[in-house]
């Protein structure tokens, strides 16, 4: 009963939250209607939000959450910081949170720090393992990049915390308003929309279509973009190409992507959270991993699990499925453990690390 009334308490937070939004008007164009975004070339079909809640609430969950908090492996910031400034890091922090140097540039993706995905403290998905990095003594950021509005990829108190050390923000049209409610000044913000680039410090951010939704409550829906990003970073001696699926249901417009901005040395894609009542905005794992093969990427690297409990599969299926769909598509996988780095270029570990910890 405990968990069925902090979900019906957070629908309603949602409700008054979201009547608190306002939008913002953008060009129009064939995803933007004046008052809402769009997916291309269709939006995919997905139940009410009326029905999920009550899915939610009466589905039988297994596993969802693991009997102990899982391991992560504790980073420095000295560590980090000694890391070569001619390769790119990247290091997993937790769900799609990721911390990436850049060829010395340093940013965050998503960053979540929280103890739990929900727009209050005290009720919500709660995160599985600790923080990896001590967050009080970070480093000043060059960047922070912002998939959507999703309260498990944009986080209030994160922003509040850590944005006085970060130089710029980059995220979609509609989200800066977000973010300067959280108090980033206007000056520090840029929104992109779809094939719109930004270059700083020699990192070139593009954001890219995906198939998903935004909206912090059940009123707010679609009034702000939501994105996948191509990030490509420059030094002396090489080029880098990255890709962040963000979240996204599985559609033609990654073969588009691999075809117009790839190939992509690294593609850190979703894996997690998906289920029937919403097919087409998360992808299976079978999925993600044929999204890694359309985009034409070397390496893949799952995220978007591990962390919170958002859906009603076991918490370790994500995992288990995308090694098994990978070794089945002879897929080049990376599976860190949360705070361990993975340098671009150099030979992938695909440990299992999760399966010591399963019920």
């Amino acid at each position: 009963m405990k968990v069925c009334f902090h979900r019906w308490m957070l629908m309603g937070l949602s409700l008054l939250m979201s009547a608190c939004q306002t939008s913002t008007p953008y060009p129009m164009s064939d995803h933007y209607d004046g008052k809402h975004f769009h997916n291309q070339p269709v939006e995919p079909a997905m139940q009410s939000a009326w029905k999920i809640w009550w899915y939610f609430l009466t589905t039988t969950r297994v596993h969802t959450v693991p009997e102990q908090p899982l391991p992560v492996k504790t980073l420095s910031w000295a560590d980090w910081e000694s890391l070569s400034n001619s390769e790119v890091h990247v290091v997993r922090l937790g769900h799609s949170s990721l911390l990436l140097k850049l060829h010395g540039q340093q940013w965050l993706i998503d960053p979540v720090f929280g103890e739990r995905a929900s727009p209050v403290t005290f009720a919500g998905p709660k995160r599985f393992h600790p923080l990896p990095i001590d967050v009080d003594s970070m480093p000043p950021m060059d960047g922070v990049l912002l998939s959507h509005d999703h309260y498990d990829h944009l986080d209030a108190h994160t922003i509040e915390r850590i944005h006085h050390k970060v130089k710029h923000f980059v995220t979609t049209l509609g989200v800066g308003e977000r973010l300067k409610g959280f108090g980033v000044p206007a000056e520090k913000i840029t929104e992109l929309d779809w094939q719109q680039s930004t270059e700083r410090g020699g990192v070139q951010i593009t954001a890219l279509p995906a198939q998903h939704f935004s909206g912090r409550g059940l009123f707010d829906r679609n009034t702000t973009l939501w994105a996948s990003w191509a990030i490509q970073s420059h030094s002396a001696q090489q080029s880098t190409k990255l890709y962040f699926s963000a979240d996204s249901g599985y559609f033609d417009g990654f073969k588009k992507i691999g075809t117009q901005h790839g190939p992509f040395d690294l593609a850190l894609i979703e894996a997690g959270a998906w289920d029937k009542m919403w097919e087409g905005i998360h992808m299976t794992p079978e999925q993600s991993v044929q999204a890694h093969i359309d985009l034409q990427a070397k390496v893949m690297m799952p995220v978007h699990n591990s962390t919170f409990d958002l859906a009603l599969h076991p918490w370790y299926e994500p995992m288990e499925r995308v090694l098994a769909a990978s070794l089945a598509k002879q897929v080049n996988l990376a599976t860190p453990m949360m705070g361990e780095i993975y340098t671009v270029g150099q030979p992938p570990s695909n440990d299992p690390w999760w399966r010591k910890h399963l019920p």
